[in-house]
């Protein structure tokens, strides 16, 4: 059984990047599923900031999927519109796989039907959008809603796939994943950009 990774032109790399990482560790390391990049079609994507990557599977062949993760970008925005792609997401929903999202992978959700009543993180650039659309958002650096991981922006995905791990897998999994990445961030906040920012809460916090 296969962890997925949804890839899409224009896709912010390290949305997906972060937590594959942390899959990465999780199966070389505990026996966790092995990751594996999903797209509509087998052709290399360009990502947001020039990469291109090679899916793995495409949309048919993508059937054996335990948790199912959504990265974002500007790019989710049209990806969301989609009927290849939401019907997708839904068809996992439906299998119940476990779905998370990445910044503003959160509106692919939407796209899908998936956030109906349930509370959710985003990229603090789109809360207000997101919460126009009828959803509950949680200022927070990520959150759980059932079966339905959500993160807020970018770096976020980390922390979320790490603190799913120690959901799922205990405590101890998650530190053996922690340690072989290394993430141990040092908590060092640079100048004052975010005090000029309509923030999330967790970031006006720090």
């Amino acid at each position: 059984m296969s962890f997925g990774f949804l890839i899409y032109p224009g896709v912010e790399e390290l949305d997906f990047q972060g937590p594959w990482e942390m899959v990465g560790m999780w199966h070389k390391y505990a026996d966790g599923p092995a990751p594996c990049l999903v797209a509509r079609n087998l052709d290399p994507v360009r990502c947001a900031h020039g990469m291109r990557v090679l899916p793995d599977v495409d949309f048919a062949g993508a059937s054996q999927l335990n948790q199912l993760l959504i990265p974002g970008g500007f790019a989710a925005f049209e990806e969301m519109k989609r009927p290849d792609v939401c019907n997708f997401v839904q068809r996992h929903a439906q299998a119940g796989t476990t779905l998370m999202s990445v910044c503003s992978g959160s509106f692919i959700l939407l796209g899908a039907n998936v956030l109906s009543g349930r509370r959710a993180c985003t990229n603090w650039k789109v809360i207000d959008k997101l919460r126009q659309a009828g959803i509950e958002v949680v200022e927070e650096r990520y959150t759980r809603d059932g079966s339905v991981w959500t993160s807020a922006g970018v770096s976020a995905g980390i922390d979320m796939l790490l603190a799913y791990i120690a959901f799922t897998q205990g405590e101890d999994v998650a530190s053996s994943v922690q340690l072989h990445a290394e993430y141990f961030p040092e908590g060092r906040i640079y100048g004052h950009h975010r005090k000029a920012q309509p923030v999330p809460t967790y970031i006006a916090r720090a």
